[in-house]
Parts: C-alpha cells; sequence; structure tokens
C-alpha cells in the first residue's frame, strides 16, 4: 500500500466504525492529559504535599508518554495493531482506577506514569491504524477526525477539569475515564480487525536504550524550564544535554540500522514527513504554549478562577470544531499546503490582539477572537497529519507516527517552556511601574512570531495534492 491522498471525499462505512473506535478509546488519554491541569492546587491540599511534589503528577505522565511512544511501531509489527491497542486501552484503564485510588502523592506519581506508558502506545497507533486501514484515500477527510481530540484536549481539558471539580471530588478526574475505556475495549474487540503478523522483528534494544531516555530527558528538561530561572537552571540543561546526546547517537545508530531500527528516520528524507514534522513542532508552539498564556490571562489579569477561565475558552473548541468540515475536504482538493498557510496566518492575526489586551477589554470581543483563532488551530492540524503520510509504504506508516507524535510532544513543551520564561521575564521588568497585562502583551506577540514562522514555513509543505492511481 502506498499512502495517497485521493479526492473522493466520502469516508468508507467500515472505516468510519474503525475510527469512531479509535477516538473513542483516545479521548480518554488526550483529555486526561491536561484534565488535570486545573487539579494541582486542590490535588496538594488533598494530598498535604507540596506543590513542587505535586507537579510530579504531570510531569510522570508527560515522561511515561515519552518511554512508550518509540515503541508503538515495533508492537504493532509484532503482535498486531487490535493487540497492542487494547492492551494499552487496559494499561491506561488499570492507571486510571488506580489514580483515584491513591492514597498520597508518591501513589498518585506512580499511578500517573502507568497511564502515561498506555497513553504513549495509544498515540500514534492512532493515526496508524486509521491510515493504514484507509488504504490512503482521502487522508484529509479522515484526518479531520482522528485528529479531533488533538485539537479539543488542550481546551476542552480544563474546563472539564474544573467543572468536576466545583461538583465533586478529585478522584472523579479519573474515573471519568473508566467509561471511555470500557466502551473503548469492548469495540476494539468487536470491531478491529484481527491481524497475525507474518514479520515478527527483532527489538532494537540498543535503539530503545537511546531513544525514549533521550526524548525523556528532553520533556523532563524543558517541562522544568518553565520554572524560575528558565533555560539557565542546572537541571534544564544537563537533561536537554543529554537528551539531545541519546538523540542524535539515536540517529547514528538507526542510519546504520536502516528499516530494522527502532524507528526507521531515514523517513524524514520524505519532503511531507519532514516539512510536517517542521510545522508540529511550531503548531505545538501555538496551541500548547498559547494554551499557557490564555488561562494566566483570564486569571491573574482579570480575576477570574480555573473553572471561569477554562469556561471562556471554550470558543476556541467551537472554532476547532467547526473548522473539520471544511480542512479536510480542502486538504483532499488542494493539497496540504494551501490549508496549512491559511490556517497558520488566521492563528498569527487572531493571536495579535492579545497583544493589546488591557484589565478591561471585552470579553466577548476576544471570546469572538477565540473563536477564529480555533478555526485557524483546527485549520493547521489536519493538513499537517495528512500530508506526513503521503507517498508512504504500510510499513513506513507506523513510523511516520512516532515521528510526528514524538515532535509534536517536544513542540508543545518547549512552546509552553519558551512561553513562561519571556512571561516571567516581562512580569518581572515591567514590575509594580505598570499593569500586570503588559508582561502578556510580549509573551503574546513571541506566539504569534512563531505562528507567522509556521505560516512561511508551510510553503515548503507539496503544493498539490497526489491521486490515487
Amino acid at each position: 500500500m502506498t499512502t495517497n491522498t485521493g479526492t473522493d471525499k466520502r469516508i468508507d462505512p467500515q472505516m468510519a466504525k474503525t475510527a469512531t473506535v479509535l477516538i473513542v478509546g483516545a479521548l480518554a488519554v488526550v483529555f486526561d492529559t491536561t484534565i488535570v491541569s486545573v487539579a494541582l492546587h486542590t490535588l496538594t491540599t488533598e494530598l498535604d504535599s507540596s506543590v513542587a511534589t505535586i507537579q510530579w503528577v504531570s510531569t510522570a505522565f508527560l515522561l511515561a508518554l515519552g518511554i512508550a511512544i518509540p515503541l508503538a511501531g515495533w508492537g504493532q509489527a509484532r503482535f498486531g495493531g487490535k493487540r497492542v491497542w487494547m492492551f494499552a486501552l487496559v494499561v491506561f484503564l488499570v492507571g486510571s482506577v488506580a489514580c483515584s485510588l491513591a492514597w498520597n502523592a508518591p501513589s498518585l506519581i506512580a499511578f500517573r506514569a502507568l497511564q502515561g506508558l498506555g497513553g504513549g502506545l495509544m498515540l500514534p497507533l492512532l493515526a496508524t491504524i486509521i491510515v493504514q486501514a484507509s488504504g490512503g484515500r482521502g487522508l484529509g477527510n479522515i484526518m479531520s477526525v482522528v485528529s479531533l481530540p488533538t485539537a479539543l484536549g488542550p481546551i476542552l481539558g480544563p474546563v472539564a477539569g474544573g467543572l468536576i471539580l466545583g461538583a465533586l471530588d478529585w478522584r472523579w478526574l479519573f474515573w471519568v475515564n473508566v467509561p471511555f475505556c470500557v466502551v473503548g475495549l469492548v469495540l476494539a474487540w468487536r470491531i478491529l480487525p484481527n491481524e497475525n503478523p507474518a514479520a515478527r522483528p527483532r527489538f532494537d534494544l540498543l535503539g530503545f536504550v537511546l531513544l525514549s531516555p533521550g526524548v525523556v530527558g528532553l520533556l523532563y528538561g524543558l517541562s522544568n524550564a518553565g520554572q524560575q530561572g528558565g533555560f539557565t537552571r542546572l537541571d534544564v540543561l544537563v537533561s536537554v544535554i543529554v537528551g539531545v546526546a541519546l538523540v542524535v547517537a539515536f540517529v547514528l545508530h538507526a542510519r546504520r540500522r536502516g528499516g530494522a531500527a527502532l524507528v526507521d528516520i531515514r523517513l524524514l528524507r520524505h519532503r511531507g514527513v519532514w516539512s510536517a514534522c517542521v510545522l508540529l513542532f511550531l503548531s505545538g508552539v501555538s496551541l500548547y504554549g498559547a494554551m499557557l498564556l490564555l488561562p494566566l490571562y483570564w486569571q491573574e489579569v482579570r480575576g477570574f478562577d480555573a473553572l471561569g477561565a477554562g469556561l471562556l475558552l471554550a470558543p476556541q473548541g467551537v472554532g476547532a470544531l467547526v473548522s473539520r468540515f471544511f480542512a479536510g475536504r480542502l486538504t483532499d482538493s488542494l493539497g496540504a499546503k494551501w490549508v496549512a498557510v491559511a490556517g497558520f496566518a488566521i492563528v498569527a492575526l487572531s493571536t495579535v490582539p492579545f497583544a493589546f489586551v488591557t484589565a478591561t477589554t471585552d470579553q466577548w470581543v476576544l471570546m469572538a477572537v477565540l473563536v477564529v483563532r480555533g478555526f485557524g488551530l483546527g485549520a493547521v492540524l489536519v493538513p499537517l497529519m495528512t500530508v506526513a503520510y503521503i507517498g508512504l509504504d504500510r510499513d513506513d506508516v507506523p513510523h511516520a507516527s512516532i515521528i510526528t507524535r514524538i515532535v509534536q510532544q517536544l513542540g508543545g513543551s518547549f512552546g509552553v517552556a519558551l512561553l513562561a520564561v519571556i512571561l516571567e521575564g516581562a512580569l518581572a521588568t515591567s514590575g509594580s511601574s505598570g499593569p500586570l497585562s503588559d508582561g502578556f502583551d510580549l509573551a503574546f506577540w513571541w506566539a504569534t512570531a512563531f505562528t507567522a514562522l509556521g505560516a512561511f514555513t508551510a510553503f515548503a509543505l507539496p503544493t498539490k495534492p497526489h491521486r490515487q492511481p
């Protein structure tokens, strides 16, 4: 199978069933990555712990993702996609139940890591199984559905977390995953096709020892860069340097191993793959980085609580949902290039108003701007997740999924760290001499600049869609 975008706008009924099965399971993972973010203060109080310790509830999940993501391709080739998907979903389900029963901070952190291991396997498998099942036809339309959880998770996760904390105990943050997992397991067992892989590749142990710790080192360093001291902190410098060294060592190892490597980096020779990776990194900055700034603006400058700030971000999710009706079809008919350029441009232009916000800016105007911004974000993710698979053979698809997922995770962590450092510096500089919103102005300008860079870089994407022969 060679994956090429087609012009057929229809989605095969069986393909729609497969996508539904996978999205139901993936929703729990994607929302869980952000739903806990609004609960850190509550967890600090309820578990009688320090902020520094509770922060590991999020960090442990993130690092476990980094460990598991590179294993998804080998696991699918060795055991079959359905088995690995159901195994990962069971791991995530057990981790969720265990989190809800945690008795102190260390136990919760350990169980969050278990969740992350399951989620790290599921995220790349989500795209891999659907792309392979589609045979490369109508990828834009398919990705408009597949990328929906990725776009809505960072936006609606904090809203859901705030609503749960407002009405229920913190343990329900994890119990809410159980229905998604149980239904996802039943549907996967009944609908996903069974696979009996003919080739059972050997496990690239050296590749795993180099790549997974390398990714974890980068993620850990970037997660700490958002704290006081920024990128000059010793733990940040050491983690990032070690992480880069391990990833470089893996690249050298993978070049010698070729297709037998844990992740086949030869795919980066494809224009669609490397250009998508660059843009997914930048989109991570635009999406996750700005999602640090927006809630803080509503809370620190406007005085809303966590739930209020989350609800005020809901319009961005509405915009992302609406754009799904157009982005997929336009990607299939026009190609990824122009859809991505337009999407990045919309996000950049709709971020500019936040660089001029004050404590009295009309909130209804800002909510309207967020609808437009969400529309642009949705239009960005669809073509990028589509173009990375164009022209690839079936066996290459899992490797492309892993590469793009790792890049997106790193882009999001880098964006959060960079904008946190910029915001902290700007607020320290303005001090008592100016309004609090002055610090946010500079941070939003940086977010705009990265998004504009994405619009410019999007011109490197393939111009026209490849047609199915």
